[in-house]
């Protein structure tokens, strides 16, 4: 289960590190991953993932630019939000069962 897209940048030997480090955070999440839209995803992570997960979200935005991640903390908990344009929902899909899939297992 791989939602990587066409046209990133990462090199391709880096891939696997970055989808391990994705399930890292994936398996964090406190609760299961909202929709609140097509384009947007949320998800609550312990307040301490916080800084993992924007270093994590600045490295995927400099080879996937149509990525948008916003994180912040509240109460404790850490909020990361990830959308994408219209034309990348598929992408989306695929990160939301892989946040699932890390959660859950």
């Amino acid at each position: 289960m791989t939602w990587i897209p066409e046209g990133c940048t990462l090199p391709t030997e880096e891939q696997p590190l970055r989808l391990s480090e994705f399930d890292a955070i994936f398996a964090s999440a406190t609760r299961a991953a909202e929709r609140p839209d097509a384009t947007w995803l949320r998800l609550h992570l312990p307040g301490p993932a916080a800084a993992t997960a924007g270093d994590l979200a600045a490295r995927e935005t400099a080879c996937c630019s149509f990525f948008s991640f916003d994180v912040r903390v509240t109460a404790g908990t850490a909020v990361l939000d990830v959308r994408v344009p219209a034309a990348r929902v598929s992408v989306l899909d695929a990160v939301q069962r892989q946040a699932e899939a890390a959660r859950t297992r």
